[in-house]
């Protein structure tokens, strides 16, 4: 049996393991090499960088109150403007009501006063009743009342002769024609008269002496057939003194 020989001495070639090195930190000035580097951020950077965010966060909450604001004040401009708009068309309304009563009222104080003067100065009828006169021996008479303006209105188909006389004149006139001196349409025309017109168609005349004064006749006479339409009325119009034939 053959021995074989082991030599136990320790190899020295490249692949022989060797005991680690022991470990030395890198000196102060030696090239940042790890490729899992620490970042170190002073305190007073990270209060700051968080009170930067806080101040945009902040900004950006006023910022959209203002725009909410903002939107909140345009729809309330406008509402007022609205509102405003229908207050002034109230207004106009208001006023064109106002004039239009105005208006009224002034009409119907022009009422008032028109009646007021009515009935402190009544204005009556007196006659219009259509009458024929035949001949010229014929008259018609009226009588002028005191107290009153006398609106002597007529019309005739034919020539009539009007005339107002006192009492003292209609006497003289009644002597004339009982004397044989004329015909009534000649003597109640030509004896004297307050008032008087001959061989018209057509009389309007307001007479004022029977204000003061019950002492008045109105005599129509015509030479032949005439139809006579009156339209006579008075005004209560009392004198304050005597009038005319009364004086």
């Amino acid at each position: 049996m053959s021995s074989t020989h082991v030599n136990t001495t320790p190899a020295t070639d490249e692949g022989t393991l060797q005991p680690p090195e022991p470990y030395s930190p890198p000196a102060a000035n030696a090239p940042f090499s790890s490729v899992r580097a620490s970042v170190y951020v002073p305190r007073a950077r990270r209060l700051w960088t968080a009170a930067l965010a806080a101040a945009l966060l902040v900004t950006a909450g006023g910022l959209g109150l203002l725009a909410v604001d903002d939107t909140n004040s345009q729809s309330a401009i406008r509402s007022l403007t609205i509102a405003n708009e229908s207050l002034t068309g109230r207004n106009q309304n208001l006023q064109d009501a106002l004039t239009i009563t105005h208006n009224q009222l002034t009409a119907s104080q022009g009422q008032v006063d028109s009646l007021s003067t009515e009935l402190k100065h009544p204005t009556l009828g007196v006659w219009n009743v259509p009458v024929q006169l035949h001949n010229s021996n014929e008259y018609l008479s009226s009588t002028v009342p005191d107290t009153f303006t006398y609106h002597l209105k007529l019309t005739s188909s034919g020539p009539m002769s009007v005339s107002i006389l006192s009492t003292t004149q209609f006497r003289d006139a009644l002597l004339c024609v009982y004397n044989g001196r004329g015909n009534t349409d000649y003597c109640m025309n030509h004896s004297g008269a307050a008032y008087g017109v001959l061989g018209v168609t057509s009389v309007n005349y307001d007479f004022n002496l029977a204000e003061g004064c019950a002492a008045y006749l109105a005599i129509i006479t015509a030479a032949g057939p005439v139809t006579i339409t009156p339209d006579v009325s008075v005004t209560y119009n009392p004198a304050s003194a005597a009038t005319g034939a009364c004086t």
